[in-house]
């Protein structure tokens, strides 16, 4: 850990965000935040077994709101790109239904 740089922009603590991981809603002390693995992370002590763990940054409260979602306002939750795979999704969709009954 003595390597990792002590980037953590004035935060104390984090919150993980991610819907579906296991710590979804626990709050834990920020020791650092830095580039590893090829993506910012934020690492802590898991307080059970008082290892030094990490998460993604985005998948915490210390992740920046995502652009798209902040003009859209409410308005819209899919991104342009997404709606093509949905769309195809969608069509395939009744196809194996029909192969069903």
């Amino acid at each position: 850990m003595s390597t990792t740089p002590n980037n953590t922009n004035g935060e104390h603590c984090f919150t993980v965000t991610h819907p579906f991981h296991p710590l979804c809603g626990h709050s834990f002390p920020l020791l650092s935040q830095s580039r590893a693995w090829g993506e910012e992370r934020v690492f802590f002590a898991d307080p059970q077994t008082h290892q030094i763990r990490s998460l993604p940054l985005a998948w915490t409260s210390l992740a920046p709101p995502d652009p798209f979602l902040v003009v859209a306002a409410g308005k819209t939750v899919l991104r342009f790109e997404d709606i093509g795979p949905l769309n195809q999704m969608l069509n395939v969709l009744p196809a194996h239904q029909k192969e069903d009954q």
